[in-house]
């Protein structure tokens, strides 16, 4: 079986991944610190797919415990980068702490990768393309001054990657600049629960379901948008996991037209937080408060994806809906929550 690396492998989007990767007949390393994730997710992952992935304990941003793990194992064949920090408030308020993490792991797993011109794929976000003048968005879509420090580390982290690809013949690399995944793996033994205060507006939602907090925020009425508040691009993240697997199939199986490519993953259609809310409210058979608060820094009005190029190219579209994911995200929750 080929040895896939994922770093990150044991957060929200790695677990799940790391799933549908086993279930193809992978045989996964996960990488992670567990900086903003539980070695509980191992068993989980093992649970669904039948089979549990190895696990390596070590921090990506340093040279010498990456090198120590490719040491180790000789047989890996390719790399799928999710080790990274994502709160975009966070990185507000600690920038250099998010250069750290997500732009010094990315150049110490590409330095690996060299070495042994090994293929790559890499997290990355809509967040990079900054305040874009049209929407939808594409992959040719300019790329504007990002709107965060962790839209810039995405963006540096590109960067970089592309140079590396360019010096260095024998690597390959595909970025999958997301969108707004959310929900969870159908048999609700993972999703996403962030270590901490949670930020991101499903997990909030769910605190206010499961009577953890009183109300959810909304950060900002008055965007120039149909309802005032922000529009996102959301959809699954089994649907994202599956873009993944067909990333890292292209790779090792050398289909790619160039040695670095890049797809937006995304539904292709923008919902508001509001509607999101009114969503919720019809999967989850619960009533939320809402709080209007004042806008957030960093965010942006409205942004979603165009995916013709995913579909086209690389393979993939969405096959899972909208309410699918939340039902998905309300059984991980109420699963959690049991004793």
């Amino acid at each position: 079986m080929d040895k896939i690396v994922v770093t990150g492998g044991a957060g929200y989007i790695g677990s799940i991944t790391a799933v549908e990767l086993l279930r193809m007949g992978f045989e996964v390393l996960v990488v992670d610190n567990f900086a903003n994730s539980s070695p509980g997710a191992l068993g989980r992952i093992g649970a669904v797919a039948g089979r549990r992935p190895m696990l390596v304990e070590a921090d990506c941003a340093d040279a010498a415990q990456m090198r120590g793990v490719f040491a180790a194992h000789p047989d890996v064949v390719g790399a799928v980068h999710f080790a990274a920090l994502k709160s975009v408030a966070q990185s507000v308020a600690h920038p250099l702490r998010y250069y750290r993490h997500n732009v010094q792991s990315t150049m110490v797993l590409l330095d690996e990768l060299c070495q042994r011109g090994l293929p790559l794929v890499y997290s990355s976000s809509c967040l990079v393309y900054g305040r874009p003048e049209r929407l939808p968005v594409s992959e040719s879509t300019p790329l504007s001054e990002p709107a965060s420090p962790y839209a810039s580390t995405k963006r540096v982290s590109e960067g970089m990657i592309a140079q590396a690809v360019e010096a260095h013949p024998g690597l390959r690399a595909v970025v999958l600049r997301y969108f707004n995944p959310i929900g969870a793996h159908p048999s609700g033994l993972l999703g996403e629960r962030p270590n901490g205060r949670p930020e991101n507006l499903i997990p909030l939602l769910l605190d206010v379901a499961m009577g953890r907090r009183d109300a959810i925020k909304v950060f900002g009425s008055d965007y120039p948008t149909r309802d005032g508040t922000c529009i996102r691009d959301y959809f699954h993240v089994v649907d994202l996991a599956q873009a993944h697997v067909l990333a890292l199939g292209r790779l090792l199986g050398r289909k790619a037209e160039q040695p670095y490519e890049v797809f937006n993953i995304g539904s292709g259609s923008g919902v508001s937080v509001l509607e999101m809310i009114d969503a919720f409210e019809q999967a989850a058979g619960r009533r939320i408060t809402r709080l209007m608060a004042p806008r957030r820094p960093g965010d942006i009005p409205a942004i979603w994806a165009d995916t013709a190029m995913a579909r086209d190219v690389l393979g993939w579209r969405p096959q899972l809906t909208l309410h699918e994911a939340l039902r998905s995200a309300w059984l991980w929750a109420s699963r959690a929550s049991e004793p």
